[in-house]
Protein backbone atom coordinates (compact mmCIF):
# COMPACT_ATOMS: atom_id res chain seq x y z
CA UNK A 1 0.00 0.00 0.00
CA UNK A 2 1.09 3.56 -0.60
CA UNK A 3 3.00 5.23 2.20
CA UNK A 4 0.37 7.98 2.55
CA UNK A 5 -2.39 5.77 3.98
CA UNK A 6 -2.88 2.98 6.49
CA UNK A 7 -6.00 0.88 6.74
CA UNK A 8 -7.12 -1.75 9.27
CA UNK A 9 -9.91 -4.01 7.95
CA UNK A 10 -12.18 -6.31 9.94
CA UNK A 11 -15.00 -8.54 8.78
CA UNK A 12 -18.21 -9.11 10.71
CA UNK A 13 -19.64 -11.19 7.86
CA UNK A 14 -18.47 -14.22 5.86
CA UNK A 15 -15.86 -13.22 3.27
CA UNK A 16 -17.69 -14.70 0.24
CA UNK A 17 -18.35 -11.87 -2.23
CA UNK A 18 -16.58 -9.30 -0.05
CA UNK A 19 -13.29 -7.73 -1.25
CA UNK A 20 -9.99 -8.70 0.34
CA UNK A 21 -7.96 -6.41 2.58
CA UNK A 22 -5.57 -5.58 -0.26
CA UNK A 23 -8.43 -4.10 -2.31
CA UNK A 24 -9.58 -1.87 0.54
CA UNK A 25 -5.97 -0.77 1.11
CA UNK A 26 -5.59 0.19 -2.56
CA UNK A 27 -8.85 2.14 -2.62
CA UNK A 28 -8.03 4.01 0.60
CA UNK A 29 -4.47 4.80 -0.50
CA UNK A 30 -5.62 6.13 -3.88
CA UNK A 31 -8.43 8.22 -2.40
CA UNK A 32 -6.22 9.62 0.34
CA UNK A 33 -3.50 10.55 -2.16
CA UNK A 34 -5.97 12.41 -4.39
CA UNK A 35 -8.16 14.05 -1.76
CA UNK A 36 -5.84 14.98 1.11
CA UNK A 37 -2.82 17.22 1.42
CA UNK A 38 -2.33 16.37 5.08
CA UNK A 39 0.34 13.70 4.73
CA UNK A 40 0.07 10.15 6.04
CA UNK A 41 -3.37 9.13 7.29
CA UNK A 42 -5.15 6.05 8.54
CA UNK A 43 -8.60 4.64 9.06
CA UNK A 44 -10.33 1.41 9.92
CA UNK A 45 -12.91 -0.38 7.82
CA UNK A 46 -15.44 -2.82 9.22
CA UNK A 47 -17.63 -4.87 6.89
CA UNK A 48 -20.88 -5.74 8.68
CA UNK A 49 -24.16 -7.55 8.21
CA UNK A 50 -27.63 -6.00 8.18
CA UNK A 51 -28.25 -6.32 11.93
CA UNK A 52 -25.01 -4.57 12.94
CA UNK A 53 -25.45 -2.00 10.17
CA UNK A 54 -28.99 -1.20 11.29
CA UNK A 55 -27.94 -0.97 14.94
CA UNK A 56 -25.12 1.45 14.15
CA UNK A 57 -27.31 3.60 11.90
CA UNK A 58 -30.07 3.70 14.52
CA UNK A 59 -27.65 4.47 17.36
CA UNK A 60 -25.56 7.15 15.63
CA UNK A 61 -27.88 8.63 13.00
CA UNK A 62 -31.30 7.84 14.50
CA UNK A 63 -32.33 6.08 11.27
CA UNK A 64 -33.78 2.62 11.77
CA UNK A 65 -32.41 0.77 8.74
CA UNK A 66 -29.11 -0.60 7.50
CA UNK A 67 -27.36 1.77 5.12
CA UNK A 68 -24.51 1.18 2.66
CA UNK A 69 -21.76 3.20 4.37
CA UNK A 70 -21.27 5.02 7.64
CA UNK A 71 -18.28 7.21 8.50
CA UNK A 72 -17.21 7.98 12.05
CA UNK A 73 -14.63 10.79 12.24
CA UNK A 74 -11.68 10.33 14.59
CA UNK A 75 -12.99 12.97 16.95
CA UNK A 76 -15.68 10.43 17.90
CA UNK A 77 -13.55 7.26 17.86
CA UNK A 78 -10.43 6.14 19.76
CA UNK A 79 -7.24 5.50 17.81
CA UNK A 80 -6.69 1.73 17.63
CA UNK A 81 -3.34 0.34 18.79
CA UNK A 82 -2.51 -0.96 15.29
CA UNK A 83 -2.67 2.59 13.83
CA UNK A 84 0.65 3.88 12.62
CA UNK A 85 2.07 6.43 15.04
CA UNK A 86 3.05 8.70 12.13
CA UNK A 87 -0.38 8.64 10.54
CA UNK A 88 -3.15 11.11 11.19
CA UNK A 89 -6.01 8.86 12.30
CA UNK A 90 -9.12 9.86 10.33
CA UNK A 91 -11.66 7.50 11.89
CA UNK A 92 -13.77 4.48 10.98
CA UNK A 93 -15.74 3.42 7.92
CA UNK A 94 -18.50 0.82 8.22
CA UNK A 95 -19.67 -0.95 5.05
CA UNK A 96 -22.87 -3.02 5.15
CA UNK A 97 -22.31 -6.05 2.93
CA UNK A 98 -25.94 -7.02 2.17
CA UNK A 99 -26.94 -3.42 1.38
CA UNK A 100 -23.96 -2.94 -0.95
CA UNK A 101 -24.66 -6.27 -2.69
CA UNK A 102 -28.37 -5.42 -3.11
CA UNK A 103 -27.63 -1.93 -4.43
CA UNK A 104 -25.07 -3.29 -6.88
CA UNK A 105 -27.65 -5.75 -8.25
CA UNK A 106 -30.44 -3.17 -8.57
CA UNK A 107 -28.09 -0.58 -10.10
CA UNK A 108 -26.55 -3.20 -12.42
CA UNK A 109 -23.03 -2.56 -11.14
CA UNK A 110 -20.27 -4.98 -10.29
CA UNK A 111 -20.36 -5.56 -6.54
CA UNK A 112 -16.62 -4.96 -6.32
CA UNK A 113 -17.03 -1.58 -8.05
CA UNK A 114 -19.77 -0.58 -5.61
CA UNK A 115 -17.53 -1.55 -2.67
CA UNK A 116 -14.79 0.64 -4.16
CA UNK A 117 -17.23 3.54 -4.50
CA UNK A 118 -18.58 3.21 -0.96
CA UNK A 119 -15.04 2.95 0.44
CA UNK A 120 -13.93 6.09 -1.40
CA UNK A 121 -17.16 7.86 -0.41
CA UNK A 122 -16.64 6.93 3.25
CA UNK A 123 -13.04 8.14 3.25
CA UNK A 124 -14.04 11.45 1.69
CA UNK A 125 -16.50 11.95 4.54
CA UNK A 126 -13.68 11.29 7.03
CA UNK A 127 -11.65 13.95 5.21
CA UNK A 128 -14.46 16.47 5.69
CA UNK A 129 -16.34 16.25 2.40
CA UNK A 130 -20.12 16.12 2.47
CA UNK A 131 -23.13 16.29 0.17
CA UNK A 132 -25.61 18.26 2.24
CA UNK A 133 -25.70 21.19 -0.21
CA UNK A 134 -25.98 20.75 -3.97
CA UNK A 135 -22.66 22.50 -4.65
CA UNK A 136 -20.86 20.31 -2.10
CA UNK A 137 -22.51 17.19 -3.54
CA UNK A 138 -21.34 18.07 -7.06
CA UNK A 139 -17.78 18.69 -5.87
CA UNK A 140 -17.71 15.42 -3.91
CA UNK A 141 -19.13 13.47 -6.88
CA UNK A 142 -16.51 14.97 -9.23
CA UNK A 143 -13.74 13.90 -6.88
CA UNK A 144 -15.26 10.41 -6.50
CA UNK A 145 -15.46 10.05 -10.29
CA UNK A 146 -11.81 11.09 -10.68
CA UNK A 147 -10.57 8.71 -7.97
CA UNK A 148 -12.71 5.80 -9.17
CA UNK A 149 -11.68 6.42 -12.78
CA UNK A 150 -8.04 6.13 -11.72
CA UNK A 151 -8.96 2.80 -10.10
CA UNK A 152 -10.66 1.56 -13.28
CA UNK A 153 -14.16 1.79 -11.78
CA UNK A 154 -16.91 3.14 -14.07
CA UNK A 155 -18.71 6.37 -13.19
CA UNK A 156 -21.08 5.41 -10.36
CA UNK A 157 -23.38 8.32 -11.14
CA UNK A 158 -23.57 7.79 -14.90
Amino acid sequence: MAANAACAVSYGVPRAGVPAVVSFEKWIATAAARASNSGPCGCSIRVVGAVEGRTLNRTWRERDYATNVLSFPASATPVPPQAEASASWLGDIVLCAPVIAREARTQRKRTRDHYAHMTVHGLLHLLGFDHERATDARAMERLERRILGELGVPDPYG
